[in-house]
């Protein structure tokens, strides 16, 4: 049974799915540290075994990132990622009552943009903003 939960999730499990979808695992202390730090975040389990996440990062009035959307990828095409969107873009309108004009990011995996334009996500290219930059 698939179910959707408000949750913060460990960092076993956090490492569980970012191996999972390739994106490697990180030192405990570093996930633990992103974790408390996150202001929403909605997992989705299959019974008890956890198979997707996302968070929602920012300050809530003015910038909100969607940030790590996975799900594992068996159970990809099965309309997981599709749940988690739908539970952190129901947060982010909770948000907009503080600021309608609240500018949610988000950074898509190479390949995965057609999954977000289903939301009304536009590169940055196409809205007359300035490339996406990163530091490393």
């Amino acid at each position: 049974m698939i179910r959707v939960v408000d949750s913060k999730i460990s960092v076993d499990d956090f490492n569980y799915l970012t191996d999972k979808v390739g994106w490697g695992t990180r030192d405990a202390n570093i996930i633990e540290e992103a974790l408390n730090n996150t202001l929403y975040s909605v997992s989705v389990y299959d019974n008890d075994k956890i198979v997707g996440y996302g968070r929602l990062i920012g300050d809530k009035t003015i910038f909100i990132y969607i940030q790590d959307i996975m799900v594992v990828p068996e159970y990809q095409g099965q309309r997981i990622g599709t749940q988690i969107m739908n539970a952190l873009l129901r947060k982010i309108d909770e948000y907009k009552k503080i600021n309608p004009n609240i500018r949610t990011y988000l950074g898509a995996s190479k390949g995965k943009e057609k999954f977000y334009e289903k939301f009304g996500f536009k590169t940055r290219a196409n809205v007359d903003l300035g490339e996406g930059m990163v530091l490393f």
